[in-house]
Formats: structure tokens, C-alpha cells, sequence
């Protein structure tokens, strides 16, 4: 009965096998399709190719930076803000159909900066300017007569002066203020989504806005008071509309109307929708990661790989013998299955991830060590392979478990507090250490279940 769940087993680990192999490897199975459906006229499909993911440092791309204006925002929200600054782009990026871009803050003296890397993105004004077109969407309400009054004397004073002989003048900032409107704290941060619409008389596009739950009221508190005065819609800082509130409104609905042509209209709504910013950027610094540069790494990183793989799978045929070929062999799998995995998430691959997984390797050998260990110290005591076998595995899994959790809670404190490369080389070697577990007590089990038989006895040098 063991015998026959056993041989089971090992069919369901070798169907696993040719899956992930092929999945991590699908050109050799592909050419060789090919080549016997040119032979013998049979139309054997091809195998499924999904690419790996790779990430700045390896495929080429841009490196950007932003300097965000917190001029208008309180100190103490500075950071909440500049959060939603960076889920707003990064939502925009990936609207725009670009995937696994690293977007964070990085904070210092003076404005905090914004960091954008796109892999994979080979022209930098395209992507400037499709960062750049992310509207600043912002409500303002009516100044006073006396305020606007004050603005237009200052303007007048400092009319015509030189840069000198203005900053002589008493308050001389006022003559660069609004005179008509002053900031709200409604802006597209609370907008939920925007649609096309059009006025009943003159069919003329409009947009129509609808604000979350916060913002609806925020939007009901600035009307109600606001009534009987105008309140200004800007956007990127032009005023589009200022229509005038002739009672509050509940429910977070409002609508901007202009002179949009249906076009106009149309790529506003999409840009709203794609994430209206908080707060205005500006970019400081641009750099082109070329692809040379990424294919030089990868292929560098890849003979790494390959070195370490061989030089672990030597060490364990030489001390091992029997047992370690076996080892090996489950560690081909392991190998192929991890490698499957970061493609179905699918995992962004950097030279930082890349070096997580070559160390994951090393771990799930460790794993095969100490049940190697066990195994012998059982067959110094008499016991038969078989036994000697289980109790290996049982007497060892205290020690990988706890072991590999104490590696699993670093990697989980380093994705979630590190930076982008850390959090990939976390997340790699997380990865791998969870399906090293799998391989060493799951995978090597059933081989030498399978092939370490009673008819092994008289062979025991080779364990």
C-alpha cells in the first residue's frame, strides 16, 4: 500500500516537474515540437511563454525624479499626503498600461522628492509627459471685496519696479496671490470618478465629478458657505469654471463646465479618473538606464547562478553520494517550480531579487544536510533504510522549520519597511525559502522512498 502511494507520488512530482520545467524553459519544448511536426506532420502545440519580469537595472528604462510643492499643505498631513501622492502615480502608471513600476518617497531637507522608475520605458519625454498630464484638481472659494482690493493696490504698486526696488515694498508676496480666489482644501485627492456629460439646451460637453465619501463633505461644507458666491474649479493651476453656489450641495456631485470640445472632454475625464494629484510636481532629474547596461547584469547574474548551482550540487554528490544525486535532482525541480512561480505572480526580477533566489538555493540544501545527518546517525543504530529514512525526516523537521520561520520573519520586516531592490531580494528569497521546505521534506522524501528500497541494504556505503 506505502509502494503504491509512493510510485503515485513520484508520478504527480515528475507531471509538477515537466510543468514548471517547461513553463521557466518553454524554447526547448517549443523547437522540438517543431521539429517533429516538420518530420511526421503532427501539429503538437506549442508550449505556453509568458516572459519574466524584469526590473530597472536589468531590462534598461528611465529613472526619474519629482520635487512635489508642499507650499499650501500643513506640516503635520506633509507625510499622509505625499503617501497618496505616490499610490496616485503609481495607480496612474498602471492605467496607462505600464506594470510593476517603483514609485516612492524619499524624504530630506527641504521638499520631499518622488522617485519614479519605469522599466522597460525607452523614451523619457513620453514618460514625462505622461506623468506631467496627471491634472492638479483644485476648488477655491471667493475672496472677500476688501481682500481682492488689497491684491489689486499691491499689484499696482509693484507694476513696472525692478526685482530690487519690489522687495523694498512692504508685503510685496500679496501682488503674487489670486484676487479672487483662495485655496480649499478640496482637491482631486477625494475625487472618487469623473464621466462626460452634456448641458440639456446647448449640448455642449461638461464634466461631471463625483468625490468620495470625505470629500463629498468637504464639498457640502465649503457650498454651504459659499452661498451666493462664486466657487472656482482649477485645473494645473487655469481656471476652467467658477460657477456660483445658489444653495449647499449634498451628495459629492459636481460638474465642470467650458468651452471642451468632445475630444478635449474626453481625455480630461480619463485623466481625472487616472488619479488627479494632491499636489503639483515638477521633475528636477531624468536618467536612461540603457539596456546594454541590463543585459550585461542579467547575463553576469545568470552565470552567477549557474556556478552556485553547480558547485552545490557537487558538494552534495561528494559527501552524500546517493542520497545527494537524489538531493540534487530534487533541487533541479525546485529550482524550475520557483522559477515557474515568479512568473504566474508574476515577481519582478532585479539583480537584488535575482541574488535572494541564488541564496534560497543554498538554503535548500541546508534543509537536505540535516536530514542526511539524521539519516545516518538512525542506520549507525541498526535500523532499516526505510525506518531510517522517516525517522531522518521526522527527527530533522524541528530544526528546518524553525530555522527557515527565523528567515521568513526577516524577510517579511525587510518587504515591508525596505526599499524597492531590498524588498525584491525579500521577496525572492521568501519565495524560495517556502518552496525549499516543500522540496526538501516533500520532493527528496518520495525519491529516496523510491529509489532507497530493502534490496539497498547491502549497498549502505552509498548513503
Amino acid at each position: 500500500m506505502l509502494k503504491n502511494k509512493t510510485n503515485l507520488i513520484l508520478i504527480l512530482i515528475i507531471l509538477l516537474a515537466f510543468f514548471a520545467v517547461n513553463l521557466s524553459f518553454p524554447d526547448f519544448y517549443n523547437k522540438s515540437a517543431d521539429y517533429i511536426n516538420s518530420k511526421t506532420g503532427m501539429k503538437i502545440p506549442h508550449f505556453w511563454q509568458k516572459p519574466y519580469k524584469l526590473g530597472l537595472d536589468l531590462q534598461g528604462g528611465i529613472y526619474l525624479v519629482y520635487e512635489a510643492d508642499l507650499s499650501g499643505i500643513d506640516k503635520t498631513s506633509a507625510s499622509s499626503v505625499m503617501g497618496g501622492l505616490r499610490d496616485i502615480i503609481e495607480k496612474r502608471i498602471n492605467y496607462y498600461g505600464i506594470q510593476e513600476p517603483i514609485v516612492q518617497v524619499q524624504e530630506g531637507q527641504g521638499n520631499p522628492r518622488l522617485i519614479v522608475e519605469l522599466a522597460g520605458v525607452k523614451d523619457p519625454a513620453e514618460a514625462i509627459k505622461l506623468i506631467g498630464q496627471t491634472p492638479f484638481l483644485e476648488f477655491r472659494k471667493q475672496k472677500t471685496e476688501e481682500e481682492t482690493k488689497k491684491i489689486l493696490e499691491k499689484r499696482k504698486e509693484v507694476e513696472g519696479k525692478k526685482p530690487e526696488e519690489i522687495e523694498k515694498i512692504a508685503d510685496w508676496q500679496m501682488a503674487l496671490q489670486d484676487p479672487y480666489f483662495e485655496s480649499t482644501n478640496l482637491t482631486g485627492k477625494y475625487l472618487a470618478k469623473s464621466e462626460i456629460g452634456f448641458e440639456q439646451n446647448t449640448q455642449k460637453s461638461m464634466i461631471l465629478l463625483q468625490f468620495n465619501d470625505e470629500g463629498a463633505k468637504l464639498f457640502e461644507e465649503l457650498t454651504a458657505q459659499n452661498v451666493g458666491k462664486q466657487l472656482a474649479i482649477y485645473i494645473d493651476e487655469v481656471l476652467i469654471s467658477a460657477p456660483r453656489v445658489n444653495e449647499k450641495i449634498a451628495g459629492g456631485r459636481a460638474q465642470i463646465t467650458g468651452d471642451f470640445t468632445v475630444k478635449e472632454a474626453q481625455d480630461l475625464v480619463k485623466n481625472l479618473n487616472a488619479g488627479s494629484l494632491p499636489i503639483p510636481i515638477k521633475i528636477i532629474s531624468q536618467q536612461v538606464v540603457g539596456p546594454t547596461l541590463g543585459a550585461v547584469s542579467l547575463e553576469q547574474s545568470l552565470k552567477a547562478g549557474i556556478y552556485g548551482f553547480l558547485a552545490v550540487v557537487l558538494f552534495m554528490i561528494l559527501i552524500y553520494r546517493l542520497p545527494g544525486l537524489l538531493a540534487s535532482l530534487a533541487l533541479v525541480i525546485y529550482v524550475a517550480l520557483v522559477l515557474s512561480l515568479f512568473k504566474l505572480i508574476p515577481v519582478t526580477l532585479t539583480l537584488a531579487g535575482i541574488g535572494g533566489f541564488i541564496l534560497s538555493i543554498g538554503m535548500a540544501v541546508d534543509a537536505n544536510i540535516l536530514i542526511f545527518a539524521r539519516m545516518k546517525e538512525e542506520i549507525k543504530q541498526g535500523k532499516s533504510l526505510s525506518l531510517a529514512i522517516q525517522e531522518g525526516f521526522k527527527r530533522a523537521w524541528p530544526s528546518i522549520r524553525d530555522s527557515n520561520f527565523n528567515s521568513l520573519i526577516v524577510c517579511a520586516i525587510l518587504f515591508l519597511v525596505a526599499t524597492s531592490f531590498i524588498k525584491g531580494f525579500a521577496l525572492t528569497l521568501g519565495l524560495g525559502i517556502l518552496m525549499s521546505m516543500f522540496s526538501a521534506i516533500f520532493i527528496t522524501r518520495i525519491l529516496l522512498l523510491f529509489f532507497i528500497r530493502q534490496r539497498m541494504e547491502k549497498f549502505k556505503w552509498l548513503l
